[in-house]
């Protein structure tokens, strides 16, 4: 190798590093309004946070949603998966758990609004809840970049693969919610 494919190799190297910078930064950002709207949204259904009514009121909204068997379980399974995801989205570790999660809740609220229109104006529409779906999917396939704990992970490395596997996860999840509940 001469020294004229090092310095072109070395370059070359450099500017995938720099360009990837605004991936990272933009997959961080990401993340992270992700993690705050629906880690506060289960603060609220949980907690009664942010003058929220609580679990109680929170399963009465599931009950209206269509939900009718096993409303306090399933205020706790969404709340908890909402937290937890969120915290977890926020760390970037275990990412691709995080985002599935968070794509099973926003899944099965949008099944289950479904009949009330898209928006909200017009019933119990969807759109708010589709776009953090669809929000979290993205972070399931591109991954969580580098700016995060699973920096070193396959699935960091691979997030195409493992974003596939939690998607199909996600939707038997949400099956499985509206089904039992």
């Amino acid at each position: 190798m001469t020294d004229s494919d090092r310095i072109s190799l070395s370059t070359t190297t450099s500017s995938v590093r720099h360009e990837q910078v605004g991936a990272d930064v933009a997959l961080l950002l990401l993340r992270l309004i992700v993690a705050a709207t629906m880690g506060a949204h289960g603060l609220i259904k949980v907690f009664g946070a942010f003058g929220g009514p609580g679990l109680d009121s929170f399963a009465k909204v599931l009950h209206g949603y269509g939900f009718t068997r096993g409303l306090g379980l399933l205020s706790w399974v969404t709340g908890v998966t909402e937290v937890g995801g969120s915290a977890l989205l926020v760390l970037g570790f275990l990412t691709p758990l995080a985002a599935t999660g968070l794509l099973g809740v926003g899944l099965s609220v949008v099944v289950s609004k479904l009949d009330g229109g898209f928006f909200e104006g017009s019933g119990k529409g969807f759109e708010f809840e589709l776009t953090l779906a669809v929000l979290a999917l993205a972070i399931l396939l591109a991954g969580s970049g580098r700016i995060a704990l699973d920096v070193n992970t396959p699935w960091r490395r691979h997030p195409f693969r493992y974003g596939l596997v939690g998607l199909l996860l996600a939707i038997v999840a949400s099956i499985v919610i509206g089904l039992a509940f």
